[in-house]
């Protein structure tokens, strides 16, 4: 391991855990400041009783990295397994701005990134991230530099490390689920004349979930019984997997066929599932039409409005969000064509055309990690405000998630920093690589949808897992005969976790009977005596609890 100057003092986090443990704290700042705030959770293992809030500057040491001093924290005894939330304030002192990443070295490993931050010059900007180990380590070192490598004079401060055992990050999952995927109802049963009836005996089924949950599907839908079957049974939302991209519906220049997804599109209807529409433009020339790479100019222009025109008034209403420009943090061939405007006038002209959908930006490697210097949680931001700056209706943050191994801490800190957006944030495209046996893919799988379904500003969650028979584009939830691989039973395991059972009762002596319900729609059957009477009713999100009378 390369040297330090100087070591801080031992910090010894093996013993900093509580039986307890810890609430999470979600606190994230996307804008520079002039002073760093206090550090969360009070540094963390960085302050026990004893320290101060000076040892906690004092922490703050050099590590030497490609022959340059780069600020480093030193830690002893992190844990294997141990979930590590991590934040600290960073500024740059003698450039402009830098992508600052943090980096964690062990005695067996190097962990390339642990947390990302757009930095400037004279104010103070927010890390946050963090990381599991694979193998305990008795002395660690995170140490921050420039991402491109380049040399950067760099200040920290207030730094935070608070650990998790697993089972207090699933008390804090969950206790996050119990407040905002779920609500309290109070139903009253009361006679014709108002008089409330003990004794009556209540039955509630949920019959709809409120909570978006789905995956893409491909054309291998289509007359496919089996297939329906076990898409209907379990999801309530779908988004095409490639049928609705350009070169799909328009291979040949003006030869536009909507066919397939017409049908497609028939199938979701009938069975009352939302769809997304993916995508509107793709940016990658990889992906573009073959007629449409060699055009330019005033021909490349009018081919993009008459797609735009085209799929949104052949699909105006039917979808709940629109990708307009996949991918656009990596590639650009749009922008390149026609300008730097270009993007701009899709979002535009998308919002003209179907002013009811919700105009996404969706990308890849944005919660997956943070070692892509394109699509750093901060680079993402930073292109959402230059839409919205030039008054672009961009309503939605689309986050693809192609795993291979989840840094669970990372996900919901990159979450934490583009909830500051106060925009609706789905889950894409959740994959886990098919590098990856089906046993971890099963158990990676758990660990992000859990992360989703627990952040209250995740609305909705899709997985990129269309079947096809010759195999799917990464992972597969079922075999050829639609029976679960381990990655289709967490599916369902986690589907039944995150709905309301049966709920039977009795009413009290006011007449009423109370339960806690996963927002939805429910049907509710009252028997008292000889009398039964039927309704139903919506749960929605709410602080409060849901008062529902009916009279028999």
């Amino acid at each position: 391991m390369t040297s330090t100057k100087p070591l801080p003092s031992s910090i010894n986090v093996a013993n900093e855990s509580t039986t307890d443990g810890p609430l999470y704290d979600s606190t994230a700042y996307t804008e520079c400041k002039e002073k760093p705030e206090e550090p969360l959770y009070g540094g963390g293992v960085f302050k026990s009783e004893h320290q101060s809030l000076r040892s906690i500057k004092d922490s703050i040491a050099s590590y030497v990295v490609n022959n340059s001093y780069v600020p480093s924290l030193v830690l002893y005894n992190l844990t294997q397994g141990t979930i590590y939330s991590f934040s600290v304030w960073v500024r740059v002192k003698d450039s402009s701005s830098g992508m600052i990443r943090a980096s964690l070295e062990t005695e067996k490993e190097t962990y390339d990134c642990i947390g990302t931050v757009s930095a400037k010059r004279g104010c103070w900007s927010f890390l946050k991230g963090g990381f599991v180990l694979d193998w305990p380590s008795n002395l660690s070192i995170i140490f921050f530099q420039n991402a491109d490598d380049k040399d950067i004079n760099i200040d920290v401060a207030s730094p935070s490390l608070q650990p998790f055992t697993k089972g207090q990050w699933r008390i804090n999952q969950q206790y996050i689920i119990n407040t905002k995927r779920k609500r309290a109802v109070t139903i009253h049963v009361s006679d014709i004349n108002g008089k409330r009836l003990q004794g009556a005996s209540i039955c509630v089924e949920q019959i709809s979930k409120d909570f978006p949950f789905g995956s893409a599907i491909a054309k291998t839908v289509l007359g496919n019984l089996p297939y329906q079957n076990w898409f209907v049974k379990r999801f309530n939302a779908a988004v095409f997997e490639n049928e609705l991209k350009w070169y799909a519906t328009e291979p040949d220049e003006g030869m536009v066929n909507y066919t397939i997804s017409d049908q497609m599109l028939e199938f979701v209807r009938t069975n009352n599932i939302i769809a997304r529409g993916h995508n509107i433009f793709w940016e990658d020339p990889k992906y573009t039409p073959a007629w449409v790479l060699n055009l330019t100019g005033i021909q490349l222009q009018s081919a993009v409005n008459s797609r735009i025109h085209s799929l949104m008034s052949q699909y105006k209403d039917d979808f709940i969000h629109w990708d307009v420009s996949n991918e656009m943090l990596h590639f650009d061939f749009y922008e390149q064509k026609l300008g730097p405007d270009a993007t701009l006038h899709f979002f535009e002209t998308a919002h003209e055309s179907d002013p009811l959908a919700t105009l996404f930006m969706n990308d890849f490697n944005v919660v997956e990690t943070c070692s892509d210097v394109n699509s750093t949680v901060d680079a993402y931001i930073s292109r959402v405000r230059e839409l919205q700056r030039n008054g672009i209706f961009m309503d939605g943050i689309g986050l693809e998630g192609h795993f291979t191994i989840p840094n669970p801490p990372l996900i919901r800190a990159i979450l934490d920093k583009l909830a500051t957006l106060g925009l609706p944030i789905w889950l894409t495209e959740v994959d886990i690589s098919k590098t990856l046996d089906r046993d971890a893919q099963a158990n990676y799988l758990e660990e992000v949808l859990r992360e989703g379904f627990s952040h209250p500003s995740v609305n909705g969650i899709m997985l990129w897992t269309a079947f096809h028979p010759n195999g799917c584009y990464q992972m597969c939830l079922t075999d050829n005969n639609f029976k679960n691989l381990p990655a289709g039973d967490v599916v369902d395991k986690l589907l039944e976790e995150w709905q309301t059972g049966r709920v039977e009762g009795v009413t009290d002596g006011h007449g009423s009977y109370s339960y806690y319900g996963f927002l939805g729609e429910y049907r509710i059957s009252v028997k008292y005596g000889n009398r039964t009477t039927k309704s139903t009713f919506s749960l929605s999100r709410g602080e409060e609890t849901r008062h529902f009378t009916i009279t028999i």
